[in-house]
């Protein structure tokens, strides 16, 4: 019997984003460094980002619907909530831990372009 999904994919993205963007700024990290963050790994642009925000799209929509993930996304490596990002077998969840480890980073004060693996 497969394992039904998990309640993460039909959480609303516009429920987690503040959260994202707390941890940034108690770090001294900006509003506009974290959607810098989420523009690069899902191709959304800033009117996008806010369409999505205000639809309440889940996580699943969310990633379903970006308009261009990242090649180098591969490239994010590393361990989120004791798993490493890189093992994550179910393709929408590591997209969500791409997500967090890229928020995690800019957190810990590492600058933009290492984040953005330029």
């Amino acid at each position: 019997m497969p394992n039904p999904p998990h309640r993460i994919f039909k959480m609303k993205f516009a429920s987690v984003y503040p959260l994202y963007v707390q941890k940034a700024e108690r770090k001294g990290r900006t509003q506009a460094e974290v959607d810098a963050v989420i523009t690069w790994l899902t191709g959304y642009d800033a009117a996008a980002l806010a369409t999505v925000l205000a639809d309440g799209v889940d996580f699943e929509g969310f990633f379903a619907q970006a308009p261009a993930l990242h090649p180098n996304r591969t490239l994010i490596r590393g361990v989120v909530c004791g798993v490493r990002v890189e093992d994550v077998e179910d393709p929408l969840m590591q997209h969500i831990r791409y997500l967090d480890k890229l928020v995690d980073e800019l957190a810990r004060g590492k600058p933009l372009e290492k984040i953005l693996r330029a």
